[in-house]
């Protein structure tokens, strides 16, 4: 069956599988101590245009937004996310197991406002009780996105305006940040991440590696004994070496950047597939993601002969679905896509 059901649904790119064989056998150092992780972490400084970052390799989107945000917070602080951010959502409430309260505030389009988020830490600290209250320490945001919007360059600059005010830091989810690198929409570069946040991942597990996201503290910024901090969640990966050969090939000769576009003109491809068999967008997207609205009897023609994700039941007879493209869709897929959606919106 051909799938559109995810970005993580086939293995890894072919050149990561080539450098993994290539130094299978090469003994290395633990912990993320090996010349892999160390030749990634040059890459990625150099690629961030920032030679003071530090930079840390874990092995999932989840674990990272976990342990990132328990090692930058204070016990008694939370974490101010929009409503429909992953930490809020889809992540099983691993934040709060932490012992760090999600503090949801509206989306819009999916992302954060920095108006919100400064009116809620105006009001904060204009209630006289608030030591009574969670202290929002930090505020998160998603770069695309769980709807695949993006932030412009110029709200991201009010996010760090207000965050610098408050002095807090500003973390940014960057689970498919080569799709929202690549969009043909954005002005926002790596560099601008880099300057702009306090700390920020690069998404492997969902733009062509097996596993794997790469942590950025820029400006020097990791938290004292984070490797100690990591180990106490279980999240420390004896063999390293799989994490940092993975990034050292995603950001050799570009391909980092070459798995983003790949992924986008697959997904300009859908816009135009979905728009000529009539579909209703839910969300306009212009990342990888893409969520049109069909009748439920549609949806489950659809799903006979195309996987994808169920995203949300309107209760009104209609579903909303998610597809996605990756580095790995090719135009067969696509054209399979299109006969299977003529057929069942017939």
């Amino acid at each position: 069956m051909i799938s559109f059901e995810n970005d993580y649904s086939t293995g890894a790119h072919p050149r990561v599988l080539e450098a993994l064989a290539a130094t299978n056998l090469e003994p290395a150092p633990g912990y993320g101590s090996d010349r892999f992780c160390e030749s990634a972490t040059a890459r990625i400084r150099a690629a961030c245009d920032d030679e003071t970052a530090d930079v840390f390799f874990l092995t999932g989107g989840t674990q990272t937004n976990a342990v990132v945000i328990s090692a930058l917070l204070a016990g008694h602080e939370g974490v101010i996310a929009a409503d429909t951010g992953h930490i809020a959502v889809h992540e099983a409430g691993a934040v709060e197991a932490t012992g760090h309260k999600v503090i949801t505030l509206p989306e819009h389009d999916g992302k954060l406002r920095a108006a919100d988020a400064e009116a809620y830490l105006d009001a904060f600290y204009a209630d006289a009780s608030f030591t009574h209250m969670v202290f929002p320490g930090m505020v998160f945001i998603a770069h695309p996105s769980e709807l695949g919007t993006l932030y412009s360059l110029a709200e991201l600059e009010a996010l760090a305006a207000v965050c610098r005010r408050y002095e807090i830091p500003l973390y940014l989810d960057g689970a498919r940040l080569a799709y929202g690198l690549a969009a043909p929409e954005t002005d926002v570069t790596l560099p601008d991440i880099a300057r702009l946040v306090d700390a920020f991942y690069i998404g492997g597990t969902k733009c062509g590696a097996l596993c794997g996201e790469a942590v950025v503290f820029p400006r020097g910024g990791m938290p004292r004994h984070f490797l100690t901090h990591v180990k106490q969640h279980g999240a420390l990966l004896a063999k390293g070496r799989l994490l940092g050969v993975q990034f050292d090939a995603l950001f050799t000769d570009g391909l980092y950047a070459e798995v983003g576009r790949t992924a986008m003109n697959a997904a300009a491809k859908l816009r135009r597939v979905l728009r000529d068999a009539g579909c209703e967008f839910f969300r306009e997207s212009p990342t990888n993601q893409q969520f049109i609205v069909l009748e439920n009897a549609q949806a489950e023609a659809l799903a006979e002969r195309i996987r994808f994700s169920t995203w949300e039941k309107l209760g009104d007879g209609r579903t909303v679905i998610r597809l996605v493209t990756s580095w790995s869709t090719t135009p067969d897929d696509l054209a399979a896509l299109e006969e299977a959606l003529r057929a069942a919106m017939r």
